[in-house]
């Protein structure tokens, strides 16, 4: 009888322990299932153990393999829903509300992570947001050494105004305009990280072709993440040269100790401002600091009517003035603009002191050189330069692993998971953390489509992207530019068979890399959809330049992709934004005007000689007016191939 009791305890605890039936998180109800594919589905279970999937009237059978991994391929359907999908082993799943429609993967940085409650007309938006054959599935944010075979979590959600403010607003505003066109049900797989570079998104197994990351996949390979808090606290306190602390000693119980006026800041470090502080030797860290500057003012100018622009500051400030505190903003991307009390500034040395709170990413103050300033009556006392600095706090995320201290790693963790979900295409919208490495990038981003098509096995599917928005201060002067570089080698992955770009040239803004209108963005992407993966009879593309012709000072440039025709937003008819230069390769501001539909003409009283010609080319070319018939912008270009700034 013991040996009975023994023996039955053995086979429950076995049955207790047996594993049940599951499927890949990115299987839920109210998904969206791809057209006419054969949609795989997997998941895990027990051994060997047999598996039955049950859908629209196709029943598979299957069995797990030996490490407990199982998949089946459904048969491919024509549009229609709603469906269930039942799995049966151990035990019976079943999903409910399913599309059969088409599914798009959209990824990125922050600007494809941007919210639709950010976007302009947001309240607006939600609450016409009714469209419940639009469905998206948010991937968890995960950095992973190793591909994963899993997601932590995440649903599947159907559009409508309560679930709509949290999707991505360029996913949201794609999945509304194809579904305006075709009238299916649309899914959107939305994956990105806001701030991260482009190889984090490649698999290791393409990131071995890359030369330039050899150093970095040779330290990758022997990660110890046992060790690696702890390798990263050092290598921060071999920068700060102190021990890290997690307390600011800066402000005590309300008191603004580092804001007082006489207090001693000699000991601490000076940093440009403004200037993110992760690019001058203090990367990884995020925490809170201290910037202080002492300045001088007449008696004339303390006594007058005052206001404080700080640029921009990430994440969160408060700023004193000879201890007091005039302003504090929570928002990375707001401009700073504090008024100053009377009888706060003084004739001689008067104190800023900022505390900057970064919560992660960049961190500092950032912006324009000319936005730096004290105004005092009509007065401007430039603030820009050197401050004291110091980091007073620094936060325990600091010394975790970040999405983009090495190659693949949101591959692993945010891609692998859903490979070999069924999908029709790509969107992207990413760049701006790549832009000092804009000449690298040429390669890079075709890589990258290369990548992504080879892991899902589904050919050369439509790729399209974002062109990078205008952003910063324009140019007075032709110049270089790191972002018109970065989006010249965006332009060239379209040497890439079904790929299609979406331009924001125009709907930028200067002072916010995350411009609020998505919804065109949206637009655009969706026309390159409908031209390329659904075949549609659209134009989807802006003007682009074809070649060019010099006649004396003259140079006549001839585009395609012009739709009906060229035309320029400008009530006297000039086309801005060209530059062209000589032999001595400096560039001058060109007057521009319309020849016929396909041709500009462009020259300058300052190039006799002109064997150049660049157009929209600098960080925020704010006064490009030269579109085509159908509303899309003219593609910036330069017929040179001249050393950039980032080769």
């Amino acid at each position: 009888m013991k040996k009975l009791v023994i023996l039955l305890g053995v086979l429950l605890s076995f049955l207790a322990v047996k594993a049940e039936v599951k499927l890949a998180r990115i299987f839920s109800s109210n998904m969206v299932l791809q057209k006419g594919l054969e949609n795989p589905v997997w998941g895990r279970a027990d051994k060997n153990e047999k598996i039955t999937v049950l859908f629209a009237g196709a029943v598979i059978e299957t069995k797990a393999s030996r490490n407990g991994n199982w998949s089946v391929k459904l048969p491919p359907m024509d549009y229609g829903g709603p469906y269930t999908l039942i799995v049966e082993g151990s035990n019976t799943l079943r999903l409910t509300n399913i599309q059969i429609g088409e599914v798009w993967v959209c990824s990125g940085q922050s600007n494809m992570e941007f919210t639709v409650d950010r976007a302009i007309n947001a309240e607006k938006e939600i609450a016409e947001a009714n469209y419940p054959k639009i469905r998206m599935f948010t991937v968890p944010q995960k950095v992973a050494t190793e591909p994963q075979s899993d997601l932590d979590r995440g649903t599947w959600e159907v559009c409508s105004p309560e679930t709509v403010p949290h999707f991505s607003a360029v996913g949201y505003f794609f999945a509304r305009s194809l579904f305006q066109d075709l009238d299916v049900p649309i899914g959107v797989i939305h994956t990105s990280w806001g701030g991260t570079v482009a190889e984090t998104w490649m698999s290791l197994e393409m990131m071995k072709k890359e030369p330039d990351f050899k150093d970095l996949l040779s330290e990758l390979k022997k990660f110890d993440m046992s060790n690696f808090e702890e390798m990263r606290r050092k290598q921060m306190e071999e920068v700060l040269g102190s021990p890290l602390t997690q307390k600011d000693n800066g402000l005590v119980d309300g008191k603004a100790i580092f804001a007082a006026v006489d207090f001693d800041d000699s000991s601490w470090n000076t940093i440009q401002a403004p200037e993110l502080w992760e690019g001058q030797g203090y990367a990884n860290i995020d925490g809170i600091a201290w910037y202080r500057k002492t300045i001088e003012l007449t008696k004339e100018q303390a006594s007058a009517k005052g206001s404080i622009s700080l640029a921009q500051i990430d994440d969160n400030d408060q700023t004193w003035i000879n201890g007091v505190l005039v302003g504090g903003t929570n928002q990375y991307d707001a401009h700073r603009v504090y008024q100053i009390p009377a009888d706060v500034l003084k004739e001689g040395r008067n104190t800023i002191a900022i505390r900057v709170v970064d919560t992660g990413g960049g961190g500092g103050i950032f912006g324009n050189e000319g936005e730096m300033f004290l105004l005092l009556g009509d007065e401007k006392v430039d603030l820009s330069g050197a401050w004291k600095f110091k980091i007073s706090e620094v936060s325990t995320s600091a010394t975790t692993l970040g999405p983009n201290d090495y190659p693949t790693l949101l591959y692993n963790g945010m891609l692998n998971p859903i490979i070999p979900y069924g999908i029709k295409g790509a969107i992207w919208y990413q760049g701006e953390s790549n832009a000092d490495r804009a000449f690298q990038y040429r390669k890079l981003f075709k890589d990258l489509i290369t990548d992504w098509r080879s892991q899902w096995d589904l050919g050369e599917f439509p790729f399209c992207w974002v062109q990078l928005a205008n952003f910063m201060a324009a140019d007075e002067q032709p110049s270089e530019s790191a972002w018109a570089e970065l989006r010249e080698s965006q332009a060239m992955a379209l040497e890439l068979p079904k790929t299609g770009q979406a331009l924001a040239i125009d709907i930028g803004e200067a002072g916010d890399i995350h411009p609020t209108n998505k919804q065109d963005v949206g637009k655009r992407l969706a026309l390159n959809a409908l031209k390329i993966a659904y075949e549609k009879d659209v134009v989807n593309s802006g003007p682009m330049y074809e070649s060019m012709e010099v006649k004396g000072n003259k140079v006549y440039l001839h585009f395609k992709e012009t739709g009906s025709g060229l035309q320029v937003k400008d009530k006297y008819g000039y086309v801005n934004a060209f530059a062209v230069a000589g032999d001595d390769q400096q560039f001058h501001w060109a007057k521009g005007e319309l020849v016929d539909q396909t041709t500009v003409v462009v020259s300058s009283a300052d190039v006799e000689k002109p064997v150049a010609v660049r157009f929209a080319w600098g960080n925020n070319p704010d006064d490009l007016n030269l579109y085509n018939k159908e509303g899309l912008p003219a593609v910036p270009f330069r017929t040179d191939n001249w050393k950039g700034v980032t080769e």
